[in-house]
């Protein structure tokens, strides 16, 4: 018995841990998948429940970097969110606005970057979050998305071409 209120309290303070380093990540990533900050922030919540559950499984699968494991839920849940009605009906320039300058990733001159990749498609959204906003590794990112290094490669490419296409005005993307 006290060995378990010791472990209890061990995951509310690694838990509390997670919430004071990843908080801003978190929301930040949600946001841009979202574009909606009271979902973002409820989204950031359930990502902070499905890690207090799921903890046992970070320490059984040995990662090696916590911010990717966390950032691997947060994506998974935004995608439970997305999956909603009220998601298609969204402003994400007004959206963008309503995200606290503490948060914003870029410079207000950047919005149109970031407006365009809340537009890619998730695969190419997810690498280009994690491997720069972020700062994952090349590693980090396959893992943290559950795919291999070069398939983190190939969607960083085609993001990039992507993103070139549209902030030079050329036609909207293909799959």
């Amino acid at each position: 018995m006290e060995h378990a209120e010791v472990s209890g309290m061990d995951r509310e303070q690694r838990l509390a841990e997670w919430i004071e380093e990843y908080s801003d990540s978190i929301l930040r990533t949600c946001f841009l998948y979202l574009s909606d900050l009271g979902q973002a922030e409820d989204a950031m919540q359930d990502t902070w429940i499905k890690a207090w559950k799921h903890m046992s499984d970070y320490d059984q699968q040995d990662y090696t970097n916590e911010k990717a494991w966390l950032l691997r839920i947060a994506i998974n849940t935004c995608k439970d969110y997305r999956r909603s009605a009220w998601f298609r009906h969204m402003d994400r320039k007004r959206a963008l606005d309503e995200l606290p300058p503490q948060l914003v990733a870029v410079e207000p001159e950047d919005h149109t970057l970031t407006l365009i990749i809340m537009d890619l498609p998730d695969r190419y959204k997810q690498v280009l979050l994690l491997y720069y906003f972020q700062g994952l590794t090349m590693q980090e990112t396959a893992r943290a998305l559950g795919t291999s290094q070069s398939t983190v490669q190939r969607r960083l490419k085609k993001a990039e071409e992507l993103l070139k296409v549209s902030l030079e005005g050329g036609a909207a993307y293909e799959e």
